[in-house]
């Protein structure tokens, strides 16, 4: 039986037997961006190489999203996670979406989930956060 193609929803998403996410580092300063560079915002160095994140990290700002654009299932929790010194902006999935179960400081994990499969079997994944056990 053939497995369904999995397709990360963003570039820095690696799938894989290690699932991670991976940063442009820059060379010079050590910045990281998950977008695609032509200059580092902190140095203004041109030259980058990959950085695999950290997998757990701790939430350090929060805030619960009761209002979004049509389709889009409220409430959620919108965070900055901080993976050992890079702050990633993600959705925490997995936990109720309250003050009572979402704090600061809080330790989380990565975690990926299904956004549905195409036609021909393709099947996206995106990612967030849940809590760590």
């Amino acid at each position: 039986m053939a497995t369904a193609q999995q397709v990360p929803l963003v570039d820095y998403l690696v799938l894989g037997d290690a699932v991670h996410l991976e940063a442009n580092e820059c060379t010079s300063c050590k910045a990281r961006f998950f977008d695609r560079r032509n200059a580092c915002a902190a140095c203004f160095g041109t030259q980058f190489s990959k950085a695999k994140i950290s997998n757990s990290g701790i939430v350090r700002s929060f805030t619960i999203v009761t209002f979004a654009a049509p389709g889009v299932p409220v409430p959620f929790v919108a965070a900055i996670i901080d993976c050992d010194g890079t702050s990633v902006r993600a959705n925490l999935i997995n936990v109720e979406p309250t003050p009572e179960k979402v704090s600061l400081g809080m330790k989380v994990q990565l975690a990926t989930y299904s956004l549905g499969t195409d036609d021909n079997g393709a099947e996206a994944i995106g990612f967030g956060y849940e809590p760590a056990l």
